[in-house]
């Protein structure tokens, strides 16, 4: 069989449609349509049936798909010897980050990469609800994705999982909120203010509807926002209070504290998704391998900011430079 349809077809599994696998790999959707119909003369038997106005695979074209990813795996494993074997993980790895782990941990990432020669990373942006995270894995050799624990819209898409950061989410106030001289909150105190929450889907929603369940009040939300940078704007102009990541929002502000929230669960975990194959290559690795040190080093510069700015462990200004 040839490598190529067997590729074709796993794309198929991946990504649900021979329109998206054409888009995906450049093809016209006859084109590939073909060429699914040449691979099922070589394998003697239907890969795929027609549902409605798609396709979906057989039981045997899930069968060959799983194989199709073994022989892809065992493809880049080899590409991967041979780098090692050259000492040279060359080549462009593309990345997606969500906006605030990409405004503090990328820029010292790219920075570390610099020495690589050969090298390349191409990064940009994008804060997707939570389940099209595994789809997103389709276009980008790593992406950066955050979610709830216990909420892992991933599993089973047989993704590679690396995780980089578990969060503390902390509520974020006006300085001169009634709360702002509390060591920590509660559910019983926050769940009557006006809230600045994030559009329906996303991870943070949950904590609010965990707020509302600890204390059958309700949270209201006066505005929505994705951007953190907006988000903070609001709370220092004293719009509302907020959930505010407590490592990757950066340097918070004048005007805008932070406090834990204590009684429900107020964290996010980080996650490198990978697709199995794509995770061979050492120029991923050697990508992968920057991003986890990364997130260490900034857990360990974050305790609990009263205003963001980290406390700098002994060694960290010449590591970091």
């Amino acid at each position: 069989m040839d490598v190529r349809r067997l590729d074709l077809l796993r794309e198929l599994a991946e990504r649900g449609s021979v329109t998206a696998v054409a888009e995906a790999t450049g093809r016209t959707p006859s084109a590939v349509s073909q060429q699914l119909k040449v691979l099922e003369r070589e394998a003697g038997m239907p890969l795929t049936e027609r549902v409605g106005r798609g396709v979906v695979l057989t039981s045997a074209g899930q069968a060959l798909a799983r194989s199709a990813t073994e022989v892809a795996i065992a493809l880049e494993r080899a590409s991967a010897l041979w780098d090692e074997f050259r000492n040279h993980p060359s080549g462009e790895v593309t990345l997606l980050t969500f906006p605030t782990v990409g405004a503090t941990l990328l820029p010292q990432v790219l920075t570390d990469l610099r020495a690589v020669t050969g090298l390349v990373v191409r990064a940009t942006d994008l804060d997707p609800e939570l389940a099209e995270f595994p789809d997103l894995a389709n276009e980008y050799d790593i992406v950066l994705a955050h979610t709830m624990p216990g909420e892992l819209p991933w599993g089973g898409r047989g993704l590679r999982a690396l995780p980089l950061l578990t969060e503390p989410l902390d509520v974020g106030l006006p300085a001169g909120h009634r709360l702002a001289n509390r060591a920590l909150v509660t559910p019983a105190d926050v769940v009557g203010e006006t809230w600045l929450g994030v559009p329906s889907g996303y991870p943070f929603e949950r904590i609010l509807h965990a707020i509302e369940q600890a204390t059958t009040g309700r949270i209201e939300i006066s505005q929505r926002f994705s951007d953190m940078r907006i988000v903070e704007a609001f709370i220092q102009a004293g719009h509302g209070i907020a959930l505010v990541p407590r490592y990757t929002s950066g340097a918070l502000p004048e005007g805008i504290v932070l406090k834990p929230l204590r009684g429900v669960a107020s964290v996010r975990q980080i996650f490198a998704l990978v697709r199995p194959d794509v995770a061979e290559r050492l120029a991923v690795r050697t990508v992968l391998e920057v991003i986890v040190d990364r997130a260490a080093r900034l857990e360990q510069a974050y305790g609990h900011p009263s205003r963001g700015t980290p406390a700098e462990p002994a060694g960290e200004a010449s590591a970091a430079t």
